[in-house]
């Protein structure tokens, strides 16, 4: 009789666990209340496991650390919301502990391996440690601690029924014998601790259920038992009803059951596959946490899947752009989910927010007339210069005038006196100070559309607060608005030009915030003072060539600039050149530029705009 964890029976787990998941999946969506209320953690569940199910079909493995590795790796591709991350890092941890005992088996003296019951007892403790570590924020009374809890210490195992149902210590349980029982063990220590979760969060205690993933947890568990035992066992199976547990359409308002009082504000769940280095990673944890929060970042070896909550879906994307090359992007709105966001915060306020009547009084004193016909989506973009108004209106965009408006360059002072010319912001330097009055228009420019969705495009690094904040008084007001981190104007005229009116919100803030991602942004300027900047010192009348808003050289005159500039950002490679020029760009240039990619630079195309922008020279995009 063979209760080893070997590759079959690691086939044999993935799918009674798939099984399990299945016959749970609308109790577990019913009784879902936390981190979101959002009805959908035994759909998570199921589709994490699916897709670990596919991949082992896929490279079924000769070992179990092979076989474990090839779940593992189709629950990170394939994980779904909060649940379905946590899950697919247990396995991960299970297989890199089955996958170190191998390769220390092959230089072990004579070969020898350990019992099979201690080395699943430490795959579980691997798996449960790296979960902790992936969660930003663990909270207890969740599926972490009911995987915590069941990690059965060293000598648990010394009274743990086998089975005829009796107490055995373990010398006299055969090794063969040994996975099996402390699978046993652990999934009885999830079902204790799973019952325990109802008191130690006030959201379960309220709606009077247990944690749903716990309760996904002690399935898959409980089928890891059975996969283990000869038979399956009828003890093994899923957690009996508990008294009072109520139905999902008995469940409180989402709003009322957060400790402290839920914050109520509308957020996104936002998941991609990231490439990337462990060092970018890391800095990537620092700056999610800073951002929302049910923060879960795993994987390695240079692929991750990285999941948050956030009012700033845009930028969660954004931040992934800069540590390396996110993919198979999912955002999902999580309309009235009313987040838990202050157990993961303790001793914390709920974030604040405007109230709905003050802002929604701000909003409404702002609108003078409508614009016409209520569009379905409105997107607003701030740009300088009489051609680029053009351009962007001729697109479907609403346009406010940084140059003319209250949202004025003369607000923001650049460092070094304002070196780049014309007194405007160097790409790329934050606000002195955030106008009041630019918040105020740009969310009065959304109400005067009557969108009921609304995509805002900054277009300089020192108006994202501007925005981040009109958009908090739209969402009070009842508008579904998202801030896309546009940097550049030419990042902008990216994120316009794959915009589609008639898609998802979802799908068209990513595509448009990939897009603005990709695009690298140059400047041509010249300096109106003897100013320092990071390429060293300037004199009056120098060029400046800015690449992604730093001075990246200076020159003494503008056409050589442009042409060092353009020569640069190519050098990373790109398929599309946009050339933006203004009222000072000298006659012919944008020509002979484009003369240059053409004749320089293998299937790369350029496109030339006439923004007769006052301030930038030239503007140059890369994509």
């Amino acid at each position: 009789m063979q209760h080893r964890l070997g590759p079959v029976v690691v086939r044999r787990w993935c799918a009674m666990a798939l099984d399990a998941l299945r016959d749970a999946r609308a109790e577990l969506d019913g009784i879902n209340v936390f981190p979101v209320a959002d009805g959908d953690t035994g759909s998570n569940l199921c589709r994490t496991m699916e897709a670990a199910a596919r991949r082992l079909r896929e490279a079924p493995g000769e070992s179990a650390a092979a076989a474990l590795h090839a779940m593992s790796h189709g629950a990170l591709l394939g994980a779904c919301g909060n649940s379905g991350t946590i899950l697919a890092q247990l396995l991960r941890g299970m297989a890199e502990e089955y996958a170190a005992e191998e390769r220390a088996v092959a230089h072990r003296p004579g070969g020898d391996e350990v019992l099979d019951g201690a080395l699943l007892r430490r795959a579980l403790a691997r798996a449960v440690a790296g979960a902790y570590e992936a969660v930003a924020r663990p909270v207890e009374g969740t599926m972490l601690s009911v995987a915590a809890a069941a990690v059965p210490p060293p000598l648990a195992i010394a009274t743990t029924a086998v089975d005829d149902g009796t107490a055995s210590a373990s010398a006299g349980v055969p090794a063969a014998e040994e996975a099996l029982a402390v699978a046993r063990d652990a999934h009885a220590r999830a079902r204790t601790a799973l019952v325990a979760t109802r008191g130690q969060l006030p959201a379960l205690t309220e709606a009077g259920v247990v944690d749903a993933g716990g309760q996904g947890l002690v399935a898959v568990l409980g089928a890891l038992a059975d996969a283990l035992a000869t038979e399956p066992s009828a003890s093994s199976g899923g957690l009996p009803a508990e008294p009072e547990q109520r139905p999902a359409t008995d469940l409180p308002d989402a709003g009322a059951a957060g400790l402290g009082g839920a914050t109520g504000i509308a957020e996104y769940e936002v998941m991609y596959l990231l490439d990337a280095s462990d060092r970018a990673v890391r800095g990537l944890r620092t700056k999610l946490a800073e951002l929302g929060d049910s923060l879960v970042v795993i994987g390695g070896e240079g692929l991750w899947n990285v999941h948050v909550h956030t009012r700033d879906a845009g930028a969660a994307v954004e931040m992934g752009i800069e540590a390396g090359r996110p993919h198979r992007l999912r955002i999902t709105y999580l309309e009235d989910a009313g987040h838990h966001g202050q157990p993961e915060h303790p001793g914390q306020p709920p974030i604040p927010r405007c109230e709905p009547s003050a802002a929604a009084a701000v909003a409404a004193d702002s609108v003078d007339t409508l614009d016409g016909p209520a569009r379905a989506r409105a997107v607003v973009t701030m740009v300088t210069g009489d051609g680029l108004e053009d351009l962007c209106t001729a697109a479907g965009a609403t346009v406010l005038r940084t140059d003319l408006a209250d949202i004025a360059p003369e607000d923001f002072e650049a460092p070094g006196g304002g070196a780049n010319g014309g007194g405007a912001p160097r790409p790329g330097t934050p606000v002195s100070a955030a106008p009041g009055p630019g918040v105020t228009e740009l969310t009065a420019a959304v109400l005067r559309t009557r969108a009921p969705e609304a995509v805002l495009l900054p277009n300089e690094a020192g108006l994202r607060d501007v925005a981040g904040e009109a958009a908090e008084r739209l969402r009070s007001a009842g508008v579904r608005a998202a801030v896309i981190p546009t940097r550049a104007v030419v990042q902008g005229l990216a994120a316009l030009a794959v915009h589609e009116p008639a898609s998802r919100f979802d799908e068209d803030v990513v595509a448009m915030t990939a897009a603005a991602g990709a695009t690298r942004y140059g400047e041509v300027s010249v300096a109106d003072r003897r100013s320092w900047t990071t390429a060293g010192v300037c004199q009056a009348g120098d060029a400046l060539g800015l690449v992604d808003g730093d001075v990246a050289l200076i020159g003494r005159e503008v056409e050589e600039t442009a042409v060092a500039v353009l020569d640069r950002m190519l050098a990373a490679g790109g398929e599309l050149v946009t050339l933006v020029r203004g009222t000072r760009t000298p006659t012919g240039l944008t020509a002979r530029l484009a003369a240059r990619v053409r004749d320089g630079y293998l299937a790369v195309d350029t496109v030339v705009y006439d923004g007769r922008q006052e301030t930038g020279t030239l503007l140059i995009g890369v994509e």
